[in-house]
């Protein structure tokens, strides 16, 4: 997967005075990383919004930041944004080396229809949306794929000991974690039991006046 590209220019308007970027459709933005000076940044907020929707924070971004002849590979650190207008307020860079290996959360994603759900009393558990790996930046990838068309029936599961990744990728969350398992819907017997008890309940009401329980008989 190709990485995406973002341009950027080196910015000078620092503290409240970026409101009047904002107002441009300009975000403010800065770019830090291991070994490298904190550089603060302004990119065309419709772009980058468009990477944002695209790549979220798992994808690799690359800067062409404006006077520099090569740009710097990043993730997505950290996205601000009002919460009552939902307006773009500022996004943290985090420059990588190609070279040396890092962690990140993965979002998982659930594949294919599970044929144990064709029965109503079946649901599916979604208990873990985030894989934890270890690898090289450009082997990071943007999602985990999960297919779940192997669970035919109620108390099947798939842990993470069941995932295969690229050889390369590491997985370091606990590999006994349920990521999905088809459970039966608790209502189902709830409504089951209410029924059988207000059976009972009948079965009382209709005996004759004059018959005696067993414990009225004791």
């Amino acid at each position: 997967m190709t990485n995406l590209n973002l341009k950027a220019i080196k910015r000078d308007i620092l503290g409240k005075k970026t409101r009047f970027l904002r107002r441009q459709g300009i975000t403010p933005a800065h770019i830090f990383g291991h070994d490298i000076k904190s550089l603060a940044l302004q990119c065309d907020t419709a772009e980058l919004q468009r990477i944002i929707v695209q790549g979220g924070t798992t994808r690799l971004v690359d800067i062409n930041i404006e006077a520099e002849k090569k740009p710097r590979s990043v993730f997505i650190r950290e996205i601000q944004k009002d919460k009552l207008s939902g307006q773009l307020l500022h996004v943290d860079f985090y420059q990588i080396n190609k070279t040396e290996k890092m962690t990140a959360d993965i979002p998982i994603v659930l594949v294919g229809e599970a044929p144990a759900v064709k029965l109503k009393e079946n649901m599916i558990e979604q208990l873990l949306t985030q894989l934890g790996v270890s690898c090289l930046p450009d082997k990071i990838p943007p999602r985990i794929d999960i297919d779940i068309s192997t669970l035919e029936e109620a108390g099947q599961a798939i842990h993470v000991s069941d995932i295969v990744l690229d050889p390369e990728i590491s997985i370091t969350t606990d590999p006994d974690q349920l990521v999905v398992k088809i459970s039966r819907i608790k209502i189902a017997v709830e409504k089951e039991e209410v029924a059988e008890a207000a059976e009972a309940v009948t079965m009382e009401a209709e005996k004759p006046a004059g018959e005696k329980t067993k414990e009225q008989e004791a």
